[in-house]
């Protein structure tokens, strides 16, 4: 699956516009939920908490076009809870954001 790292920005544009600052913020909220998400996920004391934590990811990122991320966890939601492998891909994919 590619990585487009123009996607948040161009999808963030065609909501606001060109507002420069105003898809900043809106950039950083949207980061600061997926490290809440990814950090849920890290807590979560059962594999249902596990679950809906990635799911809760997952839509985050199909709602500002984070393909790779959203893809990533999708997986983590279809897993094992606490899989190591899933969380580094994930803080990779988080990272090139």
């Amino acid at each position: 699956m590619a990585y487009d790292p123009g996607a948040i920005d161009a999808t963030l544009a065609a909501a606001v516009g060109d507002e420069p600052a105003l898809i900043a913020e809106l950039r950083e909220a949207f980061l600061d939920g997926v490290k809440r998400n990814l950090e849920g996920m890290k807590s979560a004391d059962t594999p249902d908490g596990w679950t809906s934590a990635a799911l809760r990811l997952k839509g985050l990122a199909a709602s500002f076009g984070a393909v790779r991320l959203m893809a990533l966890a999708g997986e983590a939601a279809n897993g094992l809870a606490h899989d190591g492998a899933t969380l580094r891909r994930l803080h990779r994919a988080i990272e090139r954001l």
